[in-house]
């Protein structure tokens, strides 16, 4: 009975709260004891709750599916990188990567840094599979001023014989096409085929019984001296070690030699080479050492030209067989990687040219030694994920050196 009469007094109760234009949900939550109201309030922290954590794990998500990405891309790109090396280990780099707010993907495909301004022989050998065009263009001048004087000199300042000054200024322009094939991780193919342009302006002054002076202009065109290379890495990237590739490098004599262009009845070159004229072979070998945040590099080659025998007449002398110099290069430098698409390069190359050998109307002679010593500058910016923008400057050192040489590549990967 008690039952009974409280639900008629709370129905009682609200028809004179409609009567008085109070709303019953209103008057409930009045009336609603503390435990109800906390109750309210848990619930709807809940519904809060429970949307937060919807909201994460749909970030999560998008994280795990971009991790997974870049676990495979990672994968992909096998122990080395190519034409490049990173400043820092695997390992180190992803324990050192810079966190993000959750959920937010990273606005860099390229987030470790790495040194692509590397000199051309001095590079990672390409991944296994893939195929690289590098197309560039070598732009070299240089000038010489000589004085020769064949005769006896009779006290000083009186002389009797023939004095002859050259003034050259020697300008060239080279386009080449090199394709590079990773046979495995750690064999590199190569062939490359460059064009040449070159100009030269010569002036010859003749002191004889009159002076007599000439200009000569002389130009070509031609394909130059092909080559085939073969690189081979000889340990695995480890650390803080140093990686060694063996390099062998084939030059065949596609383009014009120096005895296939003509000359007149005074000997005097009608043409330019654009070629050696001879066969050579050069092996070699590179070393890369990483040192965080910067790559060492240097190697040593040795080129071996091999003889020929001419069988001209030049100017009214029998040219025989010709046993080109060789030659022994060394190169020593430094890469740094600035961000992760910007790198330079500092480095020296020096060759050492041993004298040619010749047989002119039957007698040997030998020409003198020739040092060419450069220093180089380079730098490399990415431009895309397959595709990178190097420039090269060098700056001679020695007499013999070219006064400068600019290069400049676009290698990019075809696969």
């Amino acid at each position: 009975m008690d039952g009974d009469r409280m639900v008629i007094a709370r129905l009682a109760a609200g028809c004179l709260m409609l009567s008085a234009g109070v709303s019953p949900p209103l008057a409930l939550a009045r009336g609603a004891s503390p435990i109800e109201a906390q109750l309210q309030a848990m619930r709807r922290d809940l519904d809060a709750q429970r949307a937060t954590i919807e909201a994460q794990n749909a970030r999560i998500s998008l994280q795990d599916r971009e991790i997974a990405r870049l676990r495979a891309d990672m994968a992909a790109a096998g122990p080395v990188e190519e034409k490049g090396t990173s400043a820092k280990a695997t390992t180190h780099a992803e324990a050192s990567a810079p966190t993000q707010p959750v959920g937010e993907a990273p606005s860099l495909i390229f987030t470790e840094p790495k040194v692509e301004a590397l000199p051309e022989e001095a590079g990672v050998l390409t991944r296994a599979g893939h195929l690289t065009f590098d197309p560039s263009i070598e732009y070299s001048t240089s000038s010489s001023n000589r004085l020769v004087f064949r005769g006896i000199e009779l006290t000083p300042g009186i002389q009797i014989g023939l004095i002859e000054a050259n003034e050259a200024v020697r300008n060239s322009i080279v386009p080449t096409a090199t394709l590079r094939y990773g046979l495995t991780n750690r064999i590199e193919l190569e062939a490359r085929l460059p064009y040449l342009f070159r100009s030269d302006r010569v002036e010859v002054v003749q002191q004889r019984e009159s002076s007599i002076s000439r200009v000569l202009h002389l130009s070509e065109q031609h394909i130059g001296d092909a080559e085939l290379a073969l690189r081979y890495q000889l340990n695995q990237a480890s650390g803080d070690h140093p990686i060694w590739i063996g390099s062998l490098r084939v030059k065949m004599p596609t383009g014009k030699g120096p005895f296939d262009i003509a000359y007149d009845e005074y000997g005097v070159a009608q043409g330019l080479a654009t070629g050696s004229g001879f066969w050579a072979m050069q092996p070699g070998l590179s070393f890369l050492l990483p040192s965080d945040p910067a790559v060492i590099f240097g190697g040593v080659s040795y080129l071996r030209n091999f003889s020929a025998d001419i069988g001209r007449e030049i100017g009214g002398v029998a040219v025989g067989r010709v046993d080109p110099g060789n030659a022994i290069n060394a190169n020593l430098g430094f890469g740094f990687a600035l961000n992760p698409r910007f790198s330079f390069s500092l480095g020296y190359e020096h060759n050492y040219i041993f004298p040619t050998k010749t047989m002119i109307n039957g007698v040997a002679q030998r020409s003198r030694s020739i040092q060419i010593g450069a220093f180089s500058f380079g730098m490399s910016y990415r431009l895309t994920e397959r595709q990178m923008l190097n420039v090269a400057v060098e700056v001679g050192t020695t007499d013999s050196a070219p006064d400068a040489n600019v290069t400049v590549r676009m290698p990019f990967s075809v696969r």
